[in-house]
């Protein structure tokens, strides 16, 4: 079992099961290099930590370090170009952390340098967002990764370079995953596959996530954020804002598309792509992994997910612990295929609040959700 606990910078580990460690940064100084410097300089020694283990994920997926190097400096340089302000905080980070700019911009990159190498068998992410005109929209995600890359993460609060303030959970190093901004806005983020992946260079997909968080006052505003970078590697990012509208917008080299709820208001997503045109070059391995597994069950239990609180739409997500959603890593497999359900995050778009649990939505039932 994995857990996750609310630290301050330099808390003591005291019992092995919190080998796994979310810690908190609030800030008021505007995305750019001054923000990233001082994260970097805070938590220089998870920066550097995380760097190795990716450097060593992607040797053991057999990506060349000159590969690895290539795609992060190419990656930064796209971003540079779309928002400088993002690749300023990332240049500040490595200067803060007092580490090469090249072992942070693999972090922010890593998606498209696993964009590099054969997709795995399994996904990452299940999430659902229920959105009807008129009222706030339910959400709730499951964050699957390995867990040997995710010693720590980041809940981040900070103000975003157009004057609004954001909240999102992240990794070390990598600029956005989930979260929400102060104008109603909410991104849940799931990895895609597309045989475009890998080619011409791109702005990094988290990247992109973090844009629209800080930046995104409507979905439609999303949309067109989106749709403005040129990526490398894909991803679904599902945005909902507090008026009840939601979209799933899925972006590949290939283009991007937007998928809408259902007349019921439902959108569900896992790892394969739902819109007809970019599904017909989706590679992951659907055989083995169990995204259509996961899709097929949240949309089968429609009904018992309709069930207003963050911590309830978790108890009706676990189903007693059995439902599909919940990943536990088979010991059997390399550490490169081994997944877990490491975080469970609902976003309160009303409230500007991100609701979280350590673990997956069985404990978020259990125990409850905290409040970021």
């Amino acid at each position: 079992m994995v857990w996750i606990t609310v630290a301050a910078p330099g808390a003591a580990h005291d019992r092995e099961e919190d080998r796994v460690q979310l810690y908190t940064d609030i800030t008021t100084t505007p995305t750019g290099a001054a923000a990233g410097r001082a994260r970097g300089a805070r938590f220089a020694p998870r920066i550097r930590r995380i760097s190795a283990l990716y450097a060593a994920h992607f040797a053991e997926l057999g990506i060349a370090p000159g590969v690895v190097a290539e795609v992060a400096a190419a990656s930064h340089d796209e971003l540079a170009s779309w928002a400088p302000h993002l690749a300023a905080e990332v240049e500040g980070l490595a200067a803060g952390a007092e580490t090469p700019l090249a072992a942070v911009a693999l972090l922010d990159a890593r998606t498209e340098i696993l964009a590099r190498t054969a997709p795995s068998r399994e996904g990452e992410c299940s999430t659902m967002v229920r959105a009807l005109p008129g009222a706030a929209p339910e959400t709730l995600q499951t964050w699957d990764w390995h867990d040997h890359l995710a010693p720590d993460g980041l809940l981040l609060a900070g103000v975003g370079n157009t004057g609004l303030r954001f909240k999102m959970f992240t990794e070390f190093g990598v600029s956005g995953k989930i979260g929400l901004s102060e104008a109603g806005v909410g991104v849940h983020f799931n990895i895609l596959n597309h045989r475009s992946d890998g080619g011409a260079p791109g702005v990094p997909v988290h990247a992109v996530a973090r844009r629209v968080i800080e930046e995104a006052t409507s979905v439609d505003h999303a949309v067109d954020l989106v749709r403005s970078a040129r990526v490398s590697a894909s991803t679904v990012l599902t945005v909902a804002d507090r008026h009840g509208r939601a979209a799933s917008i899925e972006m590949s080299p290939a283009g991007t598309a937007v998928v809408r709820p259902g007349e019921d208001g439902w959108l569900f997503h896992t790892n394969h792509f739902l819109d007809p045109e970019l599904a017909a070059g989706d590679t992951i391995p659907r055989v083995e992994s169990s995204t259509d597994l996961r899709m097929d069950d949240m949309t089968g239990r429609r009904a018992d997910l309709c069930a207003g609180t963050g911590q309830a739409r978790a108890k009706a997500l676990a189903a007693d612990g059995t439902a599909p959603q919940i990943m536990r890593p088979d010991l059997t497999l390399p550490l490169v295929e081994q997944w877990s359900t490491l975080l469970t995050v609902a976003l309160d778009l009303d409230a500007f609040a991100l609701s979280y649990r350590a673990g997956t939505p069985l404990e978020a039932a259990e125990l409850g959700l905290l409040t970021f």
